[in-house]
């Protein structure tokens, strides 16, 4: 059996993510070390990590230097149970160590949670709500979309996000365009994906819904030319990355045309800033990061970083390795 250890700067996190069964089946299918490594005991550890092939962990992986790995030289992998490894993996994957996440599990959720604002949004209903808010609202005529069959839905970004809402959508009649600059053309025409520009996606849809990673070129990339150009009741969601958003031309854009909605699960700072006017503006609907695996939700991300653990042993094709040139595009 592999040599396994769990490593978490917040080993709280770790039960929130792998239950007892998980942890069970961790400990049956690998030699798996009975201590959570996090950054204060790493040092106290090392001497008897050295022949360790394996690390399990989730939100709280923590980057480990060279240092650090030079002290690990058997390390072959880390299987991380959530979505971006950003923030640790390159050294790992430029020096061999493969690494493994759970991405596609955590979009599962937030694809769903698009796919219901989506099907609220083209009904009217965030307008509805607010015109119903009053008896005098109430008693005059409440606002009502257009409807879902034949809406124009554009999706920002078709990564695992992107495409598992292209197949959730699917059943309602829409016309479904896609913007996404990673995406080259003839994926696009294998999938029958219809692919625009970054323009005609926020001039021709009636809900924008936001998937793009975040990274240097998509940094502000959505601006107040883009909000400008929506259609009158249009809605923007937004369950991608708050830093894609030109925020201050946003709340420009709302402020001046009142029939636009926008849903914001991510900002950017997240929270917003105690003074930010997302707060007190009736055509913002704030929620806070909602959309993705939360609660019973996250054993899911156990269960597929178990699987392909399975899968790497086993030598069988794999379904969820990163590598670097994946880095740029994963949120």
């Amino acid at each position: 059996m592999k040599k396994a250890a769990i490593f978490s700067k917040n080993p709280s996190d770790i039960n929130q993510v792998y239950n007892s069964d998980h942890l069970a089946q961790l400990a049956k299918i690998t030699n798996l070390y009975p201590h959570i490594i996090n950054l204060e005991n790493i040092s106290f550890h090392l001497e008897q990590l050295r022949d360790l092939e394996v690390i399990f962990s989730t939100w709280g992986m923590f980057k480990l230097g060279d240092e650090v790995l030079s002290q690990l030289p058997e390390l072959k992998a880390v299987f991380y149970a959530a979505g971006s490894v950003r923030n640790f993996a390159s050294n790992l994957l430029e020096q061999n160590i493969q690494v493994f996440s759970a991405w596609r599990a955590n979009a599962i959720p937030v694809a769903e949670f698009s796919l219901g604002q989506i099907l609220l949004a083209n009904k009217g209903y965030f307008r509805n709500f607010r015109d119903c808010a009053t008896p005098t609202g109430r008693a005059s005529t409440p606002f009502r979309g257009r409807g879902n069959f034949g809406a124009t839905v554009a999706i920002l970004g078709l990564g695992a996000v992107g495409s598992h809402l292209f197949k959730l959508l699917q059943p309602f009649r829409l016309n479904i365009i896609v913007f996404d600059p990673f995406l080259p053309d003839d994926k696009a025409r294998s999938l029958d994906v219809q692919k625009v520009s970054l323009t005609s996606a926020f001039q021709q849809a009636d809900v924008v819904t936001n998937h793009l990673a975040s990274n240097s070129e998509t940094h502000h990339m959505l601006d107040k030319h883009l909000f400008n150009s929506m259609k009158d009741n249009a809605v923007f969601i937004n369950t991608g990355r708050g830093a894609t958003v030109v925020e201050m031309d946003l709340i420009s854009v709302l402020e001046e045309r009142p029939t636009l909605t926008a849903l914001l699960d991510v900002t950017f700072p997240e929270p917003p800033e105690l003074t930010a006017p997302f707060y007190s503006m009736e055509n913002v609907i704030l929620t806070s990061h909602i959309a993705g695996s939360m609660n019973d939700e996250l054993a899911r991300m156990a269960d597929y970083i178990i699987h392909e653990f399975l899968r790497w042993e086993q030598e069988e094709p794999l379904q969820n390795q990163v590598t670097l040139d994946m880095l740029t595009t994963l949120g």
